[in-house]
């Protein structure tokens, strides 16, 4: 980054910002190269402040979550990137609809773990799930039957063109692992989003995440990974497909496709996003070729490649 650029955002920004920070500690791979300028902000309020200001100045930026179902480059990421700790959470829990209010750096699982303990039901299928409220609002993320499109009620939108905007869910168009935002790559910020609960029994509620966790527990690998890799085709499952293409336990460096769940890829020792990517390529090579279906990325591939 130039050193214009740099003494523009400390007059922005002040002691806030901070140079050259490695970004797989704060991706759930633990894999990705260096943010020029990491800027973390704490609520809603300071995330949408900073956006304006550096869409004002043109500087480009990348907003980061909870670093899940994102491969950051080993060049790293040009520009600011934005870590994203606005986690403000708030219930309405005597409304006739019970609903909670919760800021897009806000954890899914701290999110669902909050509600049960308020008796509150309908994001059992979020308990574990990692990531956060933003990454699901943009994806749609799902589980256990349970997706964000059958919670959202609204989403908090800033627009650098159109500002700040309630969208209601149907304006997020959500199709599977998919939004409106996800698909044209809009410009946009998802600054908060209200969800949809309902009144239940605390012990039946509990039980059923526990299950969900059990569940999740035995059939997806340990130790670092993106979550899955590819979205499940229609009809069928990215899992069955690169198994049956006899991928299990390939590796390209130290990353390899799981030997339990074969649409999970693991960081087995400090992985470059480059053999990353590379076997990424391969799997969808491999199904493309022997089974003629082109499996379809469900992670974002960010930074300098």
């Amino acid at each position: 980054m130039d050193s214009l650029t740099l003494s523009t955002l400390r007059t922005l920004f002040g002691e806030r910002i901070q140079e050259n920070v490695p970004l797989s500690g704060y991706t759930s791979a633990r894999i990705g190269g260096p943010a020029d300028v990491l800027l973390v902000v704490r609520s809603a309020e300071e995330l949408a402040q900073a956006a304006q200001k550096l869409w004002e100045t043109g500087i480009p930026f990348l907003l980061f979550g909870g670093g899940s179902n994102v491969l950051v480059s080993d060049k790293g990421v040009r520009g600011v990137t934005l870590l994203n700790r606005a986690r403000l959470v708030k219930f309405d829990s005597q409304a006739e609809i019970p609903s909670v209010y919760a800021e897009s750096g806000a954890t899914l699982n701290d999110i669902a773990q909050r509600a049960a303990r308020l008796s509150l039901s309908g994001l059992e299928w979020a308990a574990s799930v990692p990531g956060s409220l933003g990454g699901a609002v943009y994806g749609n993320a799902g589980a256990f039957g349970g997706d964000m499109a059958g919670n959202v009620i609204s989403v908090d939108i800033l627009h650098p063109q159109h500002g700040r905007q309630s969208w209601p869910v149907e304006k997020m168009e959500y199709g599977y692992r998919s939004s409106v935002l996800k698909a044209a790559k809009q410009p946009a910020l998802i600054l908060s989003a209200t969800l949809k609960l309902s009144r239940g029994n605390i012990e039946a509620i509990q039980a059923k995440m526990a299950a969900n966790s059990e569940h999740r527990r035995g059939t997806q690998p340990p130790g670092a990974s993106m979550g899955s890799m590819f979205k499940n085709p229609p009809d069928d499952k990215a899992g069955r497909l690169l198994e049956a293409a006899g991928l299990k336990g390939t590796r390209i460096g130290n990353a390899e496709i799981s030997r339990v769940h074969a649409n999970f890829f693991i960081n087995t020792d400090k992985t470059r996003a480059e053999d990353m990517k590379a076997l990424l390529d391969l799997a969808q090579k491999s199904v493309f070729e022997k089974f003629g279906v082109k499996l379809e990325p469900e992670i974002e591939i960010v930074g300098e490649w």
